[in-house]
């Protein structure tokens, strides 16, 4: 049988080059994953500043990915109302083809995943640690919701810690366990502050990442917890979930005291000015949904200020009362 002959002689065949960011610019990667971050996260895009030059860059590449992942995911423009949901799974498909790609250095045609390829050149970032970050848009697109503690915890690890273990890849940290587990310890911290947030948005989005057991404890129900009348009885379990936030949000400040100074200031930062934000949620009660809890400009900047003494005297008590969950126990066990 005659073999089929190629369309085009192999001699003139060449294989693509792999290239970081898929051979874009990196200049306008960085530029362009700034414009993501400024929109994305305004808290997050202040506390970067912060950060020496290299790093801030490579972080702004990092979140450009991230924020990209998650408006594919949620069919969402720069984490805006969520879209038709309908096709998530193909959407899903095509983060983890566009995010394997990115990283064997190929182009992708769309700018936040030529990012990451050149992030992840410079910072040793694999697709296994991707992938962690991945699990966490496909628990949402199977429709997750919490009956325990630990699951919620374990949501936030791949939406969030997980990410926080990025960072610390991107910023060069020691490669020590232990300070790879505060970096988990203060993304843990973030998603707590956000779910707490946003709790009444999610409920409109048709989702529920509180417990059901916290909800038992407060005599709600996943069917009525979002209710109007039911707002005292919510703000428990808010404040739950905030009282969690500063168990993680401390542990965090033992890992940062190993950081670059400016990487350290930046960092613990972010922490006051998100722990602020579930602190906000807290002491809000039951008006805290009312309207968008936030953190304004002069207040961030207080934050700042007083993250500049920590990071100077890398002062960092140890927790009087440590986490109930760490980075071994919520990571995906075989089967999961």
């Amino acid at each position: 049988m005659n073999q089929a002959r190629p369309l085009v002689p192999s001699r003139f065949v060449r294989p693509s080059i792999p290239r970081p960011g898929g051979g874009r610019d990196r200049a306008a990667l960085v530029n362009e994953s700034y414009e993501a971050i400024a929109e994305g996260s305004r808290s997050f895009a202040f506390a970067s500043k912060l950060f020496d030059k290299a790093t801030r860059e490579r972080v702004w590449m990092l979140y450009a990915w991230c924020r990209r992942c998650d408006d594919l995911a949620d069919a969402q423009d720069r984490g805006g109302e969520l879209g038709d949901q309908a096709g998530i799974e193909d959407r899903l498909q095509a983060i983890k083809v566009l995010t394997r790609r990115a990283l064997e250095g190929g182009a992708t045609a769309d700018v936040a995943f030529d990012a990451l390829g050149q992030v992840a050149g410079e910072a040793g970032i694999t697709l296994d640690m991707a992938n962690e970050v991945i699990a966490g848009f496909a628990m949402d697109a199977n429709g997750f919701s919490p009956h325990s503690e630990k699951e919620l915890m374990r949501y936030c690890y791949h939406v969030a810690g997980a990410v926080g273990v990025l960072m610390a890849r991107v910023m060069f940290a020691p490669n020590d366990s232990f300070i790879y587990d505060r970096a988990c310890d203060l993304g843990l911290a973030f998603q707590l502050a956000n779910v707490a947030r946003d709790v009444i948005e999610d409920a409109a989005a048709g989702r529920c990442y509180l417990p059901d057991d916290w909800l038992e404890d407060a005599g709600l129900t996943r069917e009525n917890y979002a209710d109007e009348d039911n707002r005292f009885a919510l703000a428990a379990v808010s404040a739950r979930l905030v009282d969690r936030m500063e168990m993680y949000e401390a542990a965090s400040r033992l890992g940062a005291k190993h950081l670059r100074f400016r990487q350290r200031w930046a960092v613990l930062s972010a922490a006051r000015i998100y722990g602020a934000i579930g602190r906000k949620v807290r002491n809000r009660g039951q008006l805290a949904w009312d309207t968008r809890t936030y953190v304004p400009w002069y207040e961030k900047l207080s934050h700042v200020v007083a993250a500049f003494g920590e990071a100077v005297t890398k002062h960092a008590p140890e927790p009087e009362q440590w986490p109930p969950y760490q980075r071994d126990d919520l990571r995906p066990v075989a089967g999961w």
